[in-house]
């Protein structure tokens, strides 16, 4: 039975910003769902349990596999509902360690106003629980682009020489038990619309490898 791939965006965007991905993996053969949620709106286990129920609905008893964008890798984290059969998980540049860039900014009233409860529990991940499923994790490492605001504003917070996306530090992304791991040279907010990074995901949902050689760490 194919599995249904979940495609989770990150926090203020929407299912629009995983439309290119989600094109690529349908030429696959994989079934994709996409869902716009609330992210600036509740707290990270509010969230998912609004999309564990969608997630159930939609896919019945089938497997499930998720490509997760940013927060959505961190939403992911908090799915382990036993009503999901979970097979494998891409997360795209996820803050798994927590954010110290939203941790800098948690105290600003605009930035709590503007990214909700979410974007405040971005500050700190030591408490999330593990993903339900074998996890690969593809890191950005171009700290600047014109085409990532928070790599020209916010993400110049980032102590010099430490590696970055220009929102989330390459080590934030990494996890114990990875079971592939990647660094690509792509910015934050767009990295799931590079071709390497598809043919990773592409990859990894197939056979739970990267088809090409990837870092390890």
């Amino acid at each position: 039975m194919r599995p249904l791939v979940v495609l989770l965006h990150g926090l203020a965007r929407g299912k629009g910003s995983m439309a290119k991905l989600g094109k690529r993996l349908h030429a696959e053969g994989f079934e994709v769902w996409s869902h716009t949620y609330p992210s600036r709106q509740h707290a990270i286990g509010t969230l998912a349990a609004q999309l564990a129920d969608l997630i159930v609905e939609t896919a019945g008893d089938r497997p499930v596999c998720a490509v997760t964008h940013s927060m959505g890798g961190v939403i992911v984290r908090h799915l382990g509902d036993p009503r999901i059969r979970w097979e494998r998980i891409a997360m795209l540049a996820p803050p798994n360690r927590g954010s110290q860039l939203a941790a800098g900014l948690a105290g600003n009233a605009l930035y709590r106003w503007f990214y909700g409860p979410a974007g405040s529990e971005l500050a700190d991940g030591a408490a999330w629980p593990l993903p339900p499923a074998p996890f690969a994790v593809i890191a950005g490492t171009r700290s600047l682009a014109l085409t990532n605001p928070s790599s020209w504003t916010v993400g110049r917070r980032f102590p010099p020489g430490t590696p970055n996306d220009g929102t989330v530090a390459v080590e934030e992304t990494q996890l114990p038990g990875m079971a592939a791991y990647a660094e690509v040279d792509a910015t934050h907010t767009w990295i799931m619309n590079d071709d390497r990074v598809g043919r990773l995901v592409v990859g990894f949902l197939h056979r739970g490898v990267f088809p090409e050689p990837s870092v390890t760490v």
